[in-house]
């Protein structure tokens, strides 16, 4: 059974830093696809950055570039998101994801493309 656990949300004051993990077992995830999601109440899930386990090429959204990075360290089965310089709109609810690529250098962008679901970690930032 594939499980994805986040932690390291918290409360964090603007301009700060924060680094979320993800702790990925029940499977190989060689072929997948990691990413890393949030959402507010009312609002879309927002993606925020994906990378591969094979090759760690990285993909980001608009409100992470420059400020966000994610890795991995294989050996831990463990996905980061390092968040710098944060501000009150990073306030959300971060959620990891695993989508299967079949082999193919996917990198993915969609919430619908991802198969597993973390149950989230709660990051808030104060002004």
């Amino acid at each position: 059974q594939v499980q994805l656990v986040e932690s390291g949300g918290g409360l964090v004051q603007a301009g700060g830093s924060l680094r979320l993990s993800c702790v990925a077992s029940g499977r190989t995830f060689g072929s997948y696809c990691m990413g890393w999601f949030r959402q507010v109440p009312g609002k879309e899930r927002e993606f925020v950055a994906a990378i591969r386990w094979t090759g760690r090429t990285t993909t980001y959204g608009d409100s992470a570039k420059g400020r966000f990075t994610i890795s991995s360290d294989n050996a831990k089965n463990t996905v980061y998101l390092q968040m710098n310089s944060v501000t009150p709109d990073d306030t959300a609810l971060y959620y990891c994801a695993a989508g299967e690529t079949r082999g193919l250098p996917r990198l993915y962008r969609e919430y619908r493309e991802y198969d597993y679901w973390g149950q989230g970690t709660q990051v808030t930032v104060s002004s």
